[in-house]
């Protein structure tokens, strides 16, 4: 009798010990990742660290440094120019996350319901743009956007000549003409992250919507568009980050003109840090950038995340 009772409760004591095995932690595994570990702390964390503890100095690189206290973060946050850079990047948000995600779902949308040949090749054809190179794209729209160039030529030879600009060199059509530049970059990739998204849905909750009488658009703004937040998310999360610091597209199109017309904070980090020499500046601007970046990311996962259903107890997206 009292060995059928110990062996009852080591039958109900094993899967407590299974569960227990299975959540403590496994310091070998801990190797598998340790190059790549390794690699982000020499290459990302120290460089973090080391950039807020050179926001603290007046320093030009060469010489010793002095301490400047919160002088440099002083002088970011009572810069005009600086005011007017950060402006310009709440502008390119619309162009650069807000534009690629609303032509990228409708792209997705699209392409999931129609099969016609050679769907493949043009969803290689619409992605292209993100695996171009930056400074390639500057400087083919360079010459797109240019007085001589084809946009201004289809506007003569349709009879629009009235309408021609020196599109990166006007002040009134520098930003939005970088800012359209920004959108057909990020377009493809919020389209391949739909379609990757609308891949995964249960194709049996369309054929219930059909049932009921849904059309297309019924069916995207029903049962689509609310499965594709988590993709949602992660399109707004890149393309914002994009957006806030983006320096090369700018650089190489414009350099921040003309004037002041098309400056991004990204555009300061580089004058103050590589042509005045003021490091500490430059860093304690970079931090500050950094720092925004992280909060609207922040509000964004915090926007749609998956909230739990205490009714349920079962997770349901904000």
């Amino acid at each position: 009798m009292a060995a059928a009772v110990v062996e009852r409760r080591a039958v109900r004591a094993a899967p407590r010990e299974r569960r227990r095995s299975a959540t403590r932690p496994s310091w070998s595994s801990l190797l598998y990742v340790a190059p790549a570990l390794a690699f982000f702390a020499v290459f990302v964390v120290v460089p973090i660290v080391q950039s807020v503890r050179i926001s603290f100095y007046d320093w030009d690189g060469i010489s010793v440094a002095t301490p400047a206290g919160l002088s440099n973060y002083a002088a970011v946050f009572s810069d005009p120019d600086l005011r007017e850079a950060l402006g310009h990047s709440l502008v390119l948000l619309v162009f650069y996350a807000a534009l690629p995600v609303l032509i990228g779902l409708l792209l997705a949308g699209a392409m999931s319901r129609i099969r016609i040949h050679g769907l493949t090749t043009l969803r290689a054809v619409l992605f292209l743009p993100q695996v171009l190179s930056s400074v390639v794209v500057a400087v083919a729209w360079r010459g797109i956007l240019a007085d001589d160039g084809p946009v201004n030529g289809a506007l003569r030879a349709v009879g629009l000549g009235g309408l021609t600009h020196t599109w990166l060199g006007d002040f009134g059509t520098a930003l939005p003409s970088i800012g359209l530049i920004g959108t057909w970059v990020e377009y493809g990739l919020c389209m391949v992250l739909f379609l990757a998204g609308i891949a995964t849905i249960d194709r049996s909750l369309y054929e219930a919507a059909r049932l009921d009488g849904a059309g297309a658009f019924r069916e995207f703004t029903a049962i689509t568009l609310p499965a594709l937040r988590p993709q949602i998310s992660i399109a707004l999360i890149l393309t914002i980050t994009f957006a806030l610091r983006n320096f090369d597209l700018i650089w190489n199109t414009t350099r921040g003109g003309p004037g002041t017309s098309t400056t991004v904070p990204s555009v300061f980090v580089y004058q103050d840090a590589f042509q005045d020499r003021a490091l500490g500046q430059a860093s304690a601007l970079a931090v500050v950038l950094t720092v925004l970046i992280l909060v609207v990311v922040g509000i964004v996962q915090l926007a749609l995340r998956e909230r739990p259903d205490r009714r349920s107890g079962k997770g349901v997206r904000a």
